[in-house]
């Protein structure tokens, strides 16, 4: 999980779970999949409450773990993993070395506030709690540090007790950085809000620590003027603050659409949520998050089209942009993110770009049960309407049966995956069982195994005749 840094807000947005951070195989010196930059957003579920936390951090952090890569083709007929990490290296001979008396006592000397600080920076990152957080008692029983270092501290610690599942601490400790509080910084940190508009039960409060947190971060924004040798560039300062802005007025549309609280029953909820995402848009056009959240909206008010066209909707291509451009833009989003957006093209029938997002989506994690269940549930759905005479791009060729069969495919390892992971969604294993159930009724049986000595497993059958069975 990263923090946010008092006063500096930066764009980015990477996925990070740490769990997988645990797991054999990982490695911190694996490239991040997708952007790592100086900062980045990060999502990630709080151990206690379960809740999806979205933080802003200015740190390094590697993306989710990748120690297996999916290779997926149409037919998903073959996985192929495969190990990655980096050789370590060689430590080298001590050398010993002969000092100055008169210097030693100064190579012993206490170590600075700052790289106490970047220290436990980098055992966040390393998701070695116990150890940053002794790193971040030393600096706050200090007398010698400023007032930004003691809340920088303070902010990490607040981030080491929520990934301890000390949540109560934890919120106490972000209300520290902000007034009525003593030692609370002149403005207070964007960050702090952010935080507890996360953390916070009650709807109200939560949309109330967004709208701090926005006319915080409105006030940077207003402080940022376009230097005068930089011509029709946008400063990258100003880029990071209107990114955030963004996001926190997605966040406040979520709270309105959460159907666990009694504000997405409001007569004013729908109009509320269009106000907000104009305000988003305003800013920044082409957001991707925003537009997706858009679309979202526009599907509860059962404005399909106007949906799709916000998922369609990309930053216009600079000259010489690759072909894969846009492509690469959604895979740089975290993967619960891709996960939305591909529910969402399901939803309006764009159901080859749906497939898109997802061959992405598993060639980052083959552990996703949700990734599968998706990529089962999409391939279906192509399916029934090829078996209904309709066609799907990127299904020529196929027969509805071919498809099918790649259905059950992904359906038979969502299954297996969630009863090894004892995942707790169950509506999605009681859904997957129901299109097994009606499979079966159809006689598609699943791909056949195949190697090069055995060829193509001739000896399987589709009795495909039975048209009594529905698809749906």
């Amino acid at each position: 999980m990263m923090i946010w840094q008092v006063g500096m807000i930066v764009t980015a947005r990477i996925e990070h779970d740490v769990k997988d951070m645990r797991e054999p195989g990982y490695s911190s010196s694996l490239e991040p999949v997708g952007l790592a930059m100086a900062g980045v957003w990060v999502n990630s579920t709080c151990l206690v409450s379960g809740k999806t936390l979205w933080f802003l951090g200015s740190y390094h952090l590697p993306a989710r773990a990748c120690y297996g890569t999916q290779v997926i083709n149409h037919r998903l007929s073959r996985l192929a993993t495969f190990n990655m990490g980096r050789a370590r290296a060689k430590a080298k001979k001590s050398v010993p070395i002969v000092t100055n008396p008169s210097r030693s006592s100064s190579s012993s000397a206490t170590p600075a506030i700052s790289a106490l600080l970047d220290k436990a920076q980098e055992l966040i990152v390393q998701c070695d709690f116990p150890l940053a957080r002794k790193f971040i008692e030393r600096v706050l029983v200090r007398d010698d540090g400023s007032v930004s270092e003691k809340n920088q501290a303070r902010e990490m610690m607040g981030v080491v007790l929520l990934e301890t599942g000390e949540v109560d601490k934890a919120r106490e400790l972000f209300l520290t950085l902000l007034p009525p509080h003593p030692t609370a910084p002149t403005p207070p940190p964007p960050s702090a809000h952010l935080y507890l508009a996360q953390l916070s039960p009650d709807p109200y409060t939560a949309l109330k620590h967004y709208q701090a947190a926005i006319d915080i971060l409105q006030t940077q924004l207003k402080g940022k003027a376009p230097s005068p040798t930089q011509g029709d560039g946008q400063d990258e300062g100003e880029d990071e603050v209107r990114s955030n802005i963004v996001r926190a007025y997605v966040g406040m549309v979520e709270v309105w659409m959460d159907p666990e609280y009694d504000l997405c029953f409001d007569p004013t909820a729908s109009s509320t949520c269009d106000s907000l995402l104009a305000n988003a848009l305003q800013i920044d056009p082409h957001n991707l998050e925003a537009l997706q959240c858009l679309a979202s909206v526009r599907l509860s008010q059962e404005k399909t089209e106007e949906a799709l066209a916000a998922l369609l909707t990309f930053p216009p291509s600079p000259p010489n942009a690759p072909p894969a451009r846009n492509q690469a833009l959604v895979a740089a989003l975290p993967l619960s993110v891709r996960l939305a957006r591909a529910k969402l093209l399901l939803e309006c029938g764009a159901y080859h770009d749906a497939l898109d997002v997802l061959e992405n989506v598993l060639a980052s994690d083959d552990s996703s049960v949700e990734g599968w269940y998706l990529m089962g549930w999409g391939w279906w759905l192509v399916a029934e309407r090829q078996k209904e005479g309709g066609e799907v791009e990127g299904s020529e060729g196929l027969t509805w049966e071919d498809i099918a069969r790649d259905s059950r495919d992904c359906l038979e390892t969502c299954q297996m995956l969630h009863e090894s992971q004892s995942d707790p969604d169950t509506p999605i294993l009681e859904h997957v069982q129901e299109l097994l159930g009606t499979l079966d009724a159809l006689s598609i049986m699943s791909s056949p195994v195949q190697d090069d000595e055995e060829g193509d497993g001739d000896g399987w059958e589709d009795a495909s005749d039975d048209e009594d069975v529905e698809m749906s």
